[in-house]
């Protein structure tokens, strides 16, 4: 692990959230030095001014989404490595997050400790790959030539895609994203034409046959 001053920056909107996570890693890392930021703009000034040895970003931001701001820090500081910790499930968003950058993709029901052992093994040059995840790394590489139609989707209109299979509407969609009930219309439209489908019944049917959603 590098030598000196860690700095480390937690991003998530949720300021219980961030609280709680440093406070996990300080029990293991105690000498880091902790910064917070709660949407996209706050993330990339911080990293634009401050050099960070790992950032721990969260998918579910206001605005602009946790993948696009990987996309970007990566873009502009490839060697800053960033851990996505979400709420949402391996199956997900893991893969999408891997091939964007990330150097692992943990969910916010893990334990403190595997919180530190990843954050350990990223700050020693490393990627961490849960096992689960590397099944579905495994798997992905073996249906290359089987695409589905969920995996031509952008980042975004995949989101909103779960959100829909999930059962809500777009004025509820728009809300959590930070988004207007126009633009959120204008992605169920794109995805309905991509993926071939008709409705959000239809939607709903295909998340569930290819397991997307609980």
């Amino acid at each position: 692990m590098k030598s000196g001053e860690l700095k480390i920056l937690i991003a998530d909107d949720h300021s219980v959230t961030r609280e709680g996570i440093i406070k996990s890693l300080e029990a293991y890392i105690p000498d880091a030095k902790y910064s917070e930021a709660s949407n996209a703009a706050e993330i990339l000034q911080l990293v634009h001014k401050t050099q960070y040895d790992l950032v721990i970003l969260d998918i579910s931001l206001p605005g602009r989404n946790g993948l696009d701001v990987l996309k970007e820090v990566k873009s502009n500081y490839p060697e800053i490595p960033v851990i996505i910790f979400s709420m949402y499930p391996e199956d997900q968003f893991a893969l999408r997050s891997i091939r964007d950058g990330a150097s692992a993709y943990l969910t916010k029901d893990i334990s403190s400790k595997e919180l530190a052992v990843a954050v350990k093994q990223i700050l020693n040059g490393e990627q961490y790959l849960t096992h689960s995840l590397m099944e579905i790394i495994t798997k992905d590489l073996q249906n290359k030539l089987n695409k589905a139609s969920h995996e031509i989707l952008s980042d975004r209109e995949y989101q909103v895609f779960l959100l829909i299979a999930s059962g809500k509407n777009v004025s509820s969609i728009a809300r959590e994203l930070s988004l207007s009930v126009k633009t959120i219309s204008v992605y169920r439209a794109i995805i309905l034409k991509k993926m071939n489908l008709k409705n959000n019944s239809e939607i709903t049917y295909y998340a569930f046959k290819h397991n997307l959603v609980e």
